[in-house]
């Protein structure tokens, strides 16, 4: 069964709010798209926000006249009104049918739509919201199956007793953003590494955010989508921010080149005017993980080669203060812990 919602009325200046909640209602709900009579991109823009972080197929059109569409429609229209007919009276009966355009009015109707409409339907006799009519007739048409639906995106609300919680699919948003093979492995990989080195500091007694090493070191190079070069930590912040990921994993993505980069060598890299330098205890993980994972893991003797040949000695000198802090945090060098991965 094909859903499509379609929303009359709407009013930019007072229903932004109200028509957002009928969109979001809609996609939660079972439906497959919504329609909205009135051009209004800024809905538009957030609702495909929503889809792209949560996932699913749903789709928005706005500014599409209901004449012209409502035309165009080949299955069953049903009108959601306080004076039609009973829902417990007719939900079985339009289960059958295989597409089902759902009328949801923002102001009052035009006569015709009862006219149009194969079914006028009340979700109750009282005065109340459309999202509410919107949802319980959604949920009676489906019959509950909506709460069935994996959407698969890229965030997943974990239900619980109390607090939040929120999973999040990382390596989905490499993918998602057309990360090659090759760079999502050496993140998997840099991954490791910073997860092991989390673990020998927080042995120590030193508290470590895991789970901002995770995520930061399998998405450090998610800017590389985009391009190789060293901007690719710009455009790394700008695909973080798109996901709403938090200020301290945007971070350890803009801090984790080299052993850190300052304000100088910045505007010589190209970069914008800023201290790159990674200051928290996951930005430095995530950084030096990266600077000992290649193809595989190596340790500090061969990135100091490679860093005196590509970056220079101020570079390497960052690398190696960088490499003797994060081992006394761990209690043991860290190329112990390359030893115990491989």
């Amino acid at each position: 069964m094909v859903i499509v919602v379609y929303r009359y009325g709407h009013r930019i200046a007072r229903d932004k709010r109200i028509t957002t909640h009928v969109a979001l209602t809609a996609r939660a709900f079972g439906a497959d798209g919504i329609v909205i009579d009135e051009k209004d991109e800024r809905i538009e823009e957030n609702i495909r926000k929503v889809v792209e972080r949560f996932g699913g197929d749903f789709f928005i059109k706005s500014g599409i006249q209901w004449k012209q569409y409502i035309k165009e429609w080949r299955g069953k229209i049903v009108h959601l009104t306080m004076y039609g007919e009973k829902v417990k009276d007719v939900i079985d009966e339009m289960r059958k049918y295989k597409d089902i355009l759902v009328i949801v009015g923002a102001e009052k109707v035009p006569s015709e739509f009862y006219e149009i409409a194969d079914y006028n339907v009340a979700i109750g006799n009282q005065p109340h919201s459309e999202v509410s009519a919107l949802a319980i007739f959604l949920h009676m048409l489906t019959q509950g199956k909506w709460m069935e639906k994996e959407f698969d995106g890229v965030l997943k609300i974990i239900p619980c007793r109390k607090g939040k919680m929120l999973k999040c699919n990382y390596i989905k948003i490499l993918e998602k953003e057309g990360c090659s093979a090759e760079v999502i492995e050496h993140c998997k990989k840099v991954n490791r590494l910073a997860m092991k080195i989390a673990e020998k500091i927080a042995e120590q007694g030193v508290k470590v955010d895991t789970q901002a090493v995770e995520a930061g070191s399998l998405l450090h190079d998610v800017g590389r989508a985009k391009t190789h070069g060293i901007m690719h930590i710009i455009e790394g912040v700008k695909i973080a921010k798109k996901y709403g990921l938090p200020a301290k994993i945007i971070s350890i993505i803009e801090r984790h080149a080299g052993a850190g980069i300052d304000e100088d060598e910045a505007i010589k890299l190209g970069l914008p005017k800023k201290n790159y330098t990674p200051e928290s205890i996951e930005e430095m993980i995530v950084a030096h993980a990266d600077n000992l994972t290649g193809n595989g893991y190596r340790k500090l003797e061969d990135a100091i080669r490679e860093f005196k040949r590509k970056a220079g000695e101020k570079a390497t000198k960052k690398l190696i203060e960088l490499h003797k802090k994060l081992s006394e945090m761990a209690g043991i060098d860290i190329d112990m812990v390359i030893e115990e991965l491989k």
